[in-house]
């Protein structure tokens, strides 16, 4: 004990300069002494077993859809808002970013929210708080549940992996913190007062999902699904792609056979290739998940509020932009292990257009193009007719920041309806109206860069500097 309250101290000290609430620092000195105790927070293959079959959610009843119905009035929608996007240039909140038709985001979630009947909650972080809350301000209706509009994702000290102290970074202080992952979520409703708020304005049930997945939206079949089977947490997955084999993926216990979610940083090295595996491992996690308040509380109740999840300790040098800077550990959870630690909780499969990311501007074109409808109720789906969707890959010397993409697509984005995939290389400009069709790839090895002209057809592989 003495080991530990002497080198958890100066984080400790560090949470309290910055008026983090005492909960915060509690989770993380739990997490600290697994730490010291040589926990990696790996999950060996000899731990677990693969998960070979789900019910679906293409399979539900009409009953399902009756019972969400009537579920909607004791439901609330919480959104994930804590990502700058910096990886995209951006330097304000993610999702503030136009994304189909004008609307930002959050325009969209907001309406969404709207068109549901349902409270709208927002978990942002220091950074993203101000303007997103600038953004709801446009939309008043959203007051009209009184509860709060948001409440704020914790932060706690990177840590220097040599010494195991606080990491200080002259260059740049705010360097020197990181969230505490996702999972952070249950600590962050309980401390802000948001948990409470809830409770005694009588919801029952919450919808949660990244910011960035404009295919999460609240489906009251499943709501109904998950009230009807009175589970205190569900998660949806989906089948894993060759696209999804370094992601997260859902396994059961060998000892018990409970759910757990396997994350990539908890997968030893050596069986890298097991993980990797899509036969074997099927299902990976969409990070929506769907709460029983009720549950959550009896289970914060039973643990004075320190639920602890699994540990992921990340390697990472203190400045992401220089991979040269100090080696730090960020000690993180992800929300969905939480299906770890409630009994009886359920995983859902559901179908690939609930998981539509934007994670890239590979993403942000095929959304904004015309493959993807934004339709009556603000959800965003796939336009039918437009098969799987276009693949996208853009150069991402030229493409990779939102600021370079606009400048490429100044006239809008071309038609990709009919596109199965399209490859950028080299610097081209896009003029309007322009239509891909099947698998086209283009490329221009030229200094120079490219402009295709108006009107332009392409339906075939694209040479050197032509179309």
């Amino acid at each position: 004990m003495t080991g530990f309250l002497e080198k958890f101290t100066p984080l400790a000290e560090r949470m309290q300069e910055a008026g983090m609430p005492q909960l915060a620092t509690e989770m993380l000195g739990l997490y600290f002494r697994r730490l010291l105790a040589g926990e990696s927070g790996e999950l060996s293959e000899s731990e677990i077993v693969p998960v070979r079959e789900l019910p679906d959610a293409e399979d539900l009843d009409p009953e399902c859809l009756e019972i969400g119905q009537q579920a909607l009035s004791k439901t609330v929608l919480i959104k994930l808002n804590g990502g700058l996007g910096t990886s995209m240039g951006l330097e304000q909140a993610k999702s503030l970013l136009v994304v189909k038709e004008g609307l930002t985001f959050l325009d969209i979630i907001a309406r969404q929210a709207l068109a549901a009947k349902v409270p709208l909650l927002l978990m942002n972080s220091f950074a993203t708080r101000h303007d997103s809350l600038a953004r709801l301000d446009t939309y008043p209706e959203l007051s009209d549940f009184g509860l709060p509009r948001d409440f704020l994702q914790h932060k706690i000290p990177k840590i220097c992996q040599d010494t195991l102290l606080p990491v200080n970074y002259c260059p740049a202080s705010e360097l020197e913190w990181c969230p505490p992952g996702h999972g952070d979520l249950y600590a962050a409703l309980v401390t802000s007062g948001v948990f409470e708020a809830l409770r005694s304005a009588g919801y029952r049930y919450a919808f949660v999902s990244n910011a960035d997945n404009l295919g999460a939206v609240l489906d009251p079949a499943i709501l109904g699904y998950f009230v009807r089977e009175q589970a205190p947490f569900m998660m949806e997955v989906a089948d894993r792609t060759q696209a999804d084999r370094k992601g997260g993926h859902l396994a059961r216990r060998r000892l018990d056979g409970g759910l757990l979610l396997r994350e990539a940083a908890q997968c030893p090295t050596a069986e890298r290739n097991a993980f990797q595996d899509i036969e074997r491992y099927r299902y990976f996690n969409t990070n929506s998940l769907w709460l029983d308040l009720v549950a959550l509380e009896k289970r914060l109740a039973d643990c004075d509020n320190l639920l602890e999840l699994p540990l992921i300790c990340n390697c990472k040098p203190v400045d992401p932009r220089n991979p040269g800077s100090t080696p730090i550990l960020q000690l993180e959870t992800a929300m969905g292990a939480a299906i770890g630690v409630f009994d009886g909780a359920l995983a859902l499969r559901v179908p690939r257009r609930r998981f539509s990311p934007v994670k890239t501007t590979d993403d942000l074109l095929a959304v904004r193009s015309d493959a993807y409808l934004l339709k009556d109720d603000f959800t965003v789906t796939l336009a039918p007719g437009a098969g799987c969707g276009p693949v996208v890959n853009l150069d991402p010397d030229f493409y990779r920041l939102v600021g370079d993409f606009d400048q490429r697509f100044p006239e809008g984005v071309p038609s990709l309806f009919d596109c199965d995939s399209l490859k950028v290389k080299g610097d081209i400009t896009f003029s309007s109206g322009i239509t891909v069709r099947g698998r086209v790839k283009m490329v221009n090895e030229e200094p120079q860069p490219l402009t295709l002209p108006a009107g332009l057809s392409i339906s075939a592989d694209c040479g050197k500097g032509s179309d």
